[in-house]
């Protein structure tokens, strides 16, 4: 068998005992010529420089992705058509983007159906559909006990509803019941990334779940927050440790009907979770620098799902706010990509030696997922503005020192933590400016059962069961 490069661009043509093959790009794939001898002839797929078993020469570095046939005979040319795996996961993106009703701009950026939060709801349908697929073992051995834990509307006494924090542990029931509440949020949430805290907002009046919070690190770039802090890069790498970001935030029915969720937010600004923090993060050592951190919780961020937030806008207690406005995102992000496509871009990543396939989520840090999703695009070569789904999300800042800017401008300063309220007193405020009010306008939240809360998830068999058990 002899094998020769005959060398043109982007052809090969390889001599197999006298019969000529060659091998041209289809319209979905991408072959070039190596300038390697003919004896190495290699053609590159998406898994990398692949060398075809049957030609021989050096080990291949990953097996080839490639289907075509051709019959050769003396001194004939055959076209190989070549279907590549790059060119499979380019279909993909591009059929899950339609999917999503998102279109192609007049300027070649991506652009969603619409900005309402309707048109938000379907665009992340896909996301939490497979969230919930992946999640059916779990809440079919699980929910029948979990639910005992949510409050019926009857149950609810609204002037004595009384927040208290629980703080969640790993492979516990509590984090069970926190990942299926968390599951009928519309918007799938994030697990989120290196420091992390969870809580269970429990009513110790009925000892019945309110909400949901879990705090964790802030994205590193949020213009924003730093152009309201007045951060240099230099300054944001030295006290961006003394934020948080709160990317699980709310409340579950029927305290989410009552307004719970305003009162969930607030309690984000409360002397417990303060402590906690200092407990857990204080002394530690960072992850990314290797310094010892002396952190304090001075602030934290979130960010609305729905594009302008109507549960965080005027949030205030006696005169203190608790959430403000400072402005809004760029509507970049990775929500589009679901978690099954990510696996399949990451492993491509992996097969063509990126390192960014492989690296540590929270010591490389927490816009891990976002920075390897580009860079497959890239490799793809695929253009990285489908990363800009164009949905501007607001974003608001809880500061939990009085002077907590002027802290994470200079680092210098000690908190003002005066007007930081125990979670206790920061619920009865809440009651007293939402709730109760609330209550009197909307009383249909008396008819809500537990069992409606498999309905969300869309298992209404087992929620007509567990109602006809409980009657």
């Amino acid at each position: 068998m002899s094998v020769s490069l005959l060398g043109q661009r982007n052809v090969l043509y390889v001599s197999l005992q006298g019969s000529l093959r060659e091998i041209r790009p289809s319209r979905r794939s991408q072959l070039v010529r190596p300038s390697l001898p003919s004896h190495q002839l290699l053609w590159q797929s998406w898994f990398g420089f692949v060398q075809p078993a049957a030609i021989g020469g050096r080990p291949c570095r990953a097996p080839i992705w490639a289907a075509g046939t051709a019959s050769i005979g003396m001194n004939t040319r055959k076209v190989v058509s070549v279907v590549s795996r790059e060119a499979t996961l380019r279909r993909k993106i591009r059929r899950q983007l339609r999917a999503l009703g998102f279109r192609r701009s007049g300027e070649g950026t991506l652009e969603a159906a619409g900005n309402g939060k309707d048109a938000i709801r379907a665009v992340h349908s896909s996301q939490r559909s497979e969230r919930i697929a992946t999640s059916a073992s779990f809440i079919a051995s699980r929910a029948p006990q979990l639910i005992r834990h949510l409050a019926s509307g009857r149950e609810v006494v609204p002037a004595a509803i009384t927040p208290v924090l629980e703080r969640v542990a790993a492979d516990t029931w509590q984090a069970d019941l926190f990942r299926l509440a968390s599951l009928t949020w519309s918007v799938p949430v994030s697990n989120g990334f290196g420091r992390r805290l969870r809580y269970l907002v429990w009513d110790s009046h009925n000892e019945k779940l309110i909400g949901l919070i879990a705090i964790g690190d802030p994205v590193f770039n949020l213009s924003v927050r730093d152009n309201l802090i007045g951060w240099s890069a230099h300054d944001r790498s030295a006290r961006l440790v003394n934020m948080m970001d709160a990317y699980v935030l709310g409340a579950v029915p029927p305290y989410s009907t009552l307004l719970g969720g305003k009162m969930v937010a607030c309690l984000v600004r409360s002397r417990e979770i303060y402590d906690d923090f200092a407990r857990t993060y204080g002394g530690t050592v960072g992850i990314i620098s290797g310094e010892e951190k002396k952190a304090r919780l001075l602030a934290v961020t979130t960010t609305s799902s729905m594009g302008r937030s109507s549960v965080y806008n005027r949030l205030k207690l006696n005169s203190i706010p608790y959430f403000t406005s400072v402005g809004y995102t760029g509507g970049w992000g990775h929500f589009h990509v679901p978690d099954s496509l990510f696996l399949e871009l990451r492993d491509y990543l992996r097969s063509i030696g990126h390192h960014y396939a492989d690296l540590h989520r929270f010591g490389e840090g927490p816009n891990w997922r976002l920075r390897t999703t580009r860079a497959a695009l890239k490799a793809l070569g695929l253009s990285e503005d489908m990363l800009r789904h164009g949905i501007q999300r607001e974003v608001f800042i809880c500061n939990l020192a009085a002077n907590a800017t002027s802290i994470l401008r200079t680092g210098r300063g000690r908190p003002d933590l005066s007007s930081l309220l125990a979670a206790r007193e920061v619920g009865r405020l809440a009651v007293e400016r939402w709730m109760l009010l609330r209550s009197e306008r909307r009383p249909e939240y008396r008819s809500w059962m537990p069992d409606e809360l498999l309905g969300l998830l869309g298992n209404a068999t087992m929620s007509a069961r567990l109602r006809t058990e409980w009657r």
